[in-house]
């Protein structure tokens, strides 16, 4: 009789290369099965191993912006010009006419009253908020401040109180007033501006026009006027 050859098993999840054995890793589980609590109870569960992040993403590719070091050059309506006079549509000194002085870095159109006339300041105002009219102020003859910039009107925020220092609802909040410096600078655009108006004949008109806001009254309709 012949002799009988018996077959060796493999165990599974391992590779034999010639007398080598090559044991593969097993792949991690999804889910584990945790048995569901209480009385009534008694079944299993499946649960995630690792959960699924909260965020849902709107496209299966979405695209990764890539953040700009440089500053971009914004556009300017090709109505507003230095010196133009804009009607202000926004923001607590809204309907009040003021004059362009210049744009700013950060694409924010520089305005100002003068304050002397319609006790609006030295601010920053979008210029989607403001509306172009044909009344021009040269003021070609003098230069803005350069260090009237974005940097100039930033605000210092306050520090929050401890819990030891009190109670945060003691405090009052503080209600914001101009420095000297800005005062100064106040004086010194308003000048130059007024004693451009000042040397046109039609001033009486312009002071008038520059104090007196713009409203619109019935059967007025705003796509129908020219500023």
């Amino acid at each position: 009789m012949g002799e009988i050859k018996v077959k060796k098993t493999v165990k599974p999840g391992t590779v034999r290369y010639g007398k080598r054995k090559k044991v593969v890793a097993e792949k991690p589980k999804t889910f584990i099965t945790k048995p569901i609590g209480g009385e009534k109870n008694g079944g299993t569960r499946l649960v995630r191993v690792k959960q699924l992040p909260a965020y849902y993403a709107t496209q299966l590719n979405p695209k990764k912006r890539t953040k700009h070091t440089k500053t971009r050059s914004r556009a300017l309506r090709s109505s507003i010009t230095p010196g133009t006079v804009c009607i202000l549509l926004a923001g607590s000194h809204k309907g009040k006419r003021v004059v362009f002085l210049k744009q700013l870095a950060s694409g924010l159109c520089l305005v100002t009253g003068p304050f002397k006339i319609n006790a609006c300041p030295l601010r920053r105002v979008n210029q989607i908020y403001l509306i172009a009219t044909a009344t021009k102020v040269d003021i070609s003859g003098f230069g803005i401040p350069k260090h009237l910039n974005d940097q100039y009107f930033r605000r210092v925020k306050a520090k929050r109180a401890k819990k030891e220092e009190g109670d945060i609802f003691e405090k009052k909040q503080e209600k914001y007033v101009p420095s000297k410096d800005r005062k100064k600078d106040q004086a010194v655009v308003d000048g130059m501006i007024l004693s451009v108006i000042k040397k046109r004949q039609d001033r009486k008109m312009l002071f008038g026009y520059l104090g007196t806001p713009f409203t619109l009254r019935n059967r007025m309709y705003p796509h129908r006027l020219t500023f």
